[in-house]
């Protein structure tokens, strides 16, 4: 079987290999760990974006940078194909990880979550676990980790820190912005996979999302990137079996559904609890093609008046 640590290296050696172009920057901790900053003080740009999509999802993907409209108004929206979805998807992309140490605290996402098996339940549900002696892992943060937090990484992965790279970006930032679009088609993995559809099942999968404009407050940032999801994401999905499941997916079936993420995190107190789980987890539109049958299906639709206001175009 793939390993995802292994497929996922030619997108890190790119990485490095073109620091000043990217707009980022690597360095090596004292336990011989490499970090690559993407945004936490540095620019980065739309192709390190790209790359670090690439990277949760193990080297697993294609990505494209394109500009197209919503309402008349051009933004860039990234494209997506995807091979090995579930384990692309879930087995790596999947936010599947809080880090937690005395000095440091992030979303962990990226292939080394298949060596820690972070959750354990997703990996029996794939029916995969990585053995590599190299690790990736790519963090949510607005700081950098230290050693000791690449250490404890380490460990959990059972390699050695000098063979451990992690990718840092805030999503207060251009490459977290698309980042955030690089997770629709995960979106719909997580959420066949809490429903209990057979995942192995799922040949293709393809997405496209747009950009969100960069915003300084980071709450804003996080309203702003799932709303490109929620109301202007697309998938598209190739399986062996339909199921009735997938007409539930569409983000318009959450009783949330109408207003920016933000606005809705402000009227449930700043408590995400208060707001459906379904919307977060959903995308505005998906395609359906049963390759056994031969039928496509087709549920949800794109909202740019929503999107628009919570960039703050209207």
């Amino acid at each position: 079987m793939v390993s995802i640590n292994k497929t996922v290296q030619p997108v890190i050696e790119e990485m490095l290999a073109n620091e000043e172009a990217l707009e980022i920057r690597a360095h090596t901790l004292g336990n011989g760990a490499t970090v690559i900053d993407c945004g936490v003080d540095v620019r980065g740009s739309y192709r390190a974006g790209a790359l670090y999509v690439e990277a949760c999802l193990a080297g697993l993907a294609t990505t494209e940078i394109v500009v197209e409209s919503i309402g008349g108004i051009p933004f860039p929206f990234l494209h997506l194909t995807i091979q090995h979805p579930p384990i692309a998807c879930l087995g790596s992309q999947k936010a599947g990880w809080i880090i937690k140490t005395p000095s440091y605290r992030a979303m962990a996402s990226g292939p080394g979550r298949a060596l820690s098996l972070q959750p354990k339940s997703t990996y029996r549900t794939i029916g995969y676990q990585d053995e590599a002696d190299v690790g990736v892992i790519a963090l949510e943060a607005d700081t950098l980790p230290d050693a000791d937090t690449a250490g404890y990484i380490a460990e959990k992965c059972g390699i050695d820190p000098s063979n451990l790279t992690l990718l840092v970006a805030p999503i207060r930032s251009l490459v977290g912005s698309i980042q955030i679009s690089g997770r629709i088609v995960t979106i719909v993995m997580h959420s066949l996979e809490e429903a209990g559809y057979d995942l192995s099942l799922i040949r293709h999968a393809t997405g496209s999302s747009p950009i969100a404009p960069v915003k300084k407050d980071m709450m804003e940032a996080m309203g702003t990137t799932n709303d490109c999801n929620i109301y202007y994401g697309s998938v598209c999905i190739t399986t062996e079996r339909y199921d009735a499941l997938f007409e539930t997916l569409p983000s318009e079936n959450s009783p949330d559904y109408g207003k920016p993420f933000f606005t809705l995190f402000k009227e449930a107190g700043n408590d995400f609890l208060g707001i459906d789980s379904r919307l977060a987890f959903s995308p505005a539109e998906i395609t359906v093609n049963d390759c056994t049958t031969g039928v496509v299906r087709h549920f949800g639709a794109h909202n740019s008046e929503v999107l628009l206001t919570s960039f703050g175009v209207r």
